[in-house]
């Protein structure tokens, strides 16, 4: 009789593992080797390593059995449980108590298989044909920085799935029927066995639907929609940022059980003056010399058109002034953020003799003696 491995490495992990931890690596060993998700010629081998890891899933993830398992091992699950036991009846039923509702409804197994289509064990699940709510869409707008903070209303084009108007939907031609399908008899599934699962798949005939189309639509060809492109209007509402999420709802692509939701993400393109900070907006403007020095009113853009702002005499280069509420709107919210003006103060590069015999009587009156030789030029004509 062949030695079973460690339930701990066949999952891969180790022995202080937590429960959302093996539940985790279990779900995802689960995905990878389901034998209806590998090719062909490794079916075989998929089943025993996908039986493998259910059992130890069963093992480790029930608190009674894996303190037997940790203390005396494979011998402590087999004399005290048989094999069914570890996953049908009242022992099966404790691995998933965590899990939501037994059979399956909600728990971990129906999460790993409902995208491929299973009921586990032929339990409670979906009966007849498909009810599909239609599938989200998204779309991605840009927008400006002055209609991120005014609101704007955008008309976007969208192209989606609607219901075939030629067939109203069944997807068979117009004066023709569906029939029942033969392989599933209307019920929309079939029951496969998989290792030692036995699983009730959706129907590969009819797809879920329990019935098939002799005759199908010219318009859609069976599929009972059409693509077509819709023009929507958007409203972005003042102080949405890049990344902001508009939910449509009823915008989505058409579906057995109804349109699904279209979600406009929105981009707010970069500024060419000003840059955004939460809902503050920062920029900068330059002065002259004698506007810092004397003081001035200067004029400062801000999103809704041009302001004047006073400079106070004695502006140092690198102040930054305060406008109030000049800035971004908080979205569905009353306050507003500010504008920051940082003031950078311009040095002229050329004087002509009058200005620069002026900055030097000014040096003089201030007490600066402009004329007297630094200690760095002293020093480069020491070395000359």
């Amino acid at each position: 009789m062949a030695t079973k491995r460690d339930y701990y490495e066949i999952l891969g992990i180790k022995k202080s593992a937590t429960l959302d931890e093996i539940k985790k690596v279990y779900r995802e060993l689960a995905l990878r080797y389901h034998p209806d998700r590998v090719p062909y010629e490794q079916k075989k081998e998929a089943e025993e390593k996908f039986k493998d890891i259910s059992e130890a899933y069963a093992v480790l993830s029930d608190s009674q059995k894996r303190a037997l398992y940790d203390q005396y091992g494979h011998a402590g699950i087999d004399q005290r449980y048989a094999y069914e036991d570890i996953f049908k009846g009242a022992d099966f039923s404790s691995v998933f108590q965590d899990l939501g509702e037994f059979g399956f409804g909600g728990g971990l197994f129906d999460e790993i298989f409902s995208d491929l289509g299973y009921d586990i064990f032929g339990g409670r699940g979906r009966q007849g044909g498909r009810s599909r709510r239609g599938r989200d869409l998204e779309i991605t707008i840009d927008i400006t920085l002055e209609e991120a903070a005014a609101g704007v209303e955008k008309t976007i084009t969208v192209p989606r799935y609607e219901v075939c108007l030629n067939c109203s939907g069944s997807g068979a031609k117009p004066g023709t029927k569906k029939i029942t399908c033969s392989q599933c008899r209307g019920s929309g599934r079939v029951v496969v066995s998989s290792g030692f699962f036995q699983l009730a798949q959706t129907c590969p005939r009819c797809r879920g639907e329990g019935s098939t189309i002799q005759t199908p639509c010219p318009e859609c060809r069976g599929e009972g929609r059409t693509k077509v492109s819709r023009k929507i209007k958007v409203k972005v509402p003042p102080g949405v940022a890049t990344g902001s999420h508009l939910r449509i709802r009823g915008e989505g692509e058409a579906g057995t059980a109804g349109h699904g939701d279209l979600y406009v993400i929105i981009e707010v393109m970069p500024h060419n003056i000003f840059q955004r900070h939460n809902n503050d907006i920062l920029t900068e403007i330059t002065i002259s010399l004698t506007k810092a020095i004397l003081g001035a009113e200067v004029e400062v853009p801000t999103l809704n058109g041009k302001v004047e702002m006073k400079i106070p005499a004695g502006t140092q280069s690198g102040r930054i002034f305060r406008l109030k509420e000049k800035g971004v709107p908080e979205v569905h919210g009353r306050s507003i953020g500010d504008e920051l003006v940082k003031v950078n103060v311009r040095i002229p590069t050329h004087l002509s003799l009058q200005q620069r015999q002026l900055i030097e009587e000014f040096a003089k009156l201030s007490g600066e003696d402009i004329n007297k030789e630094s200690f760095t030029d002293k020093i480069k004509k020491a070395f000359k």
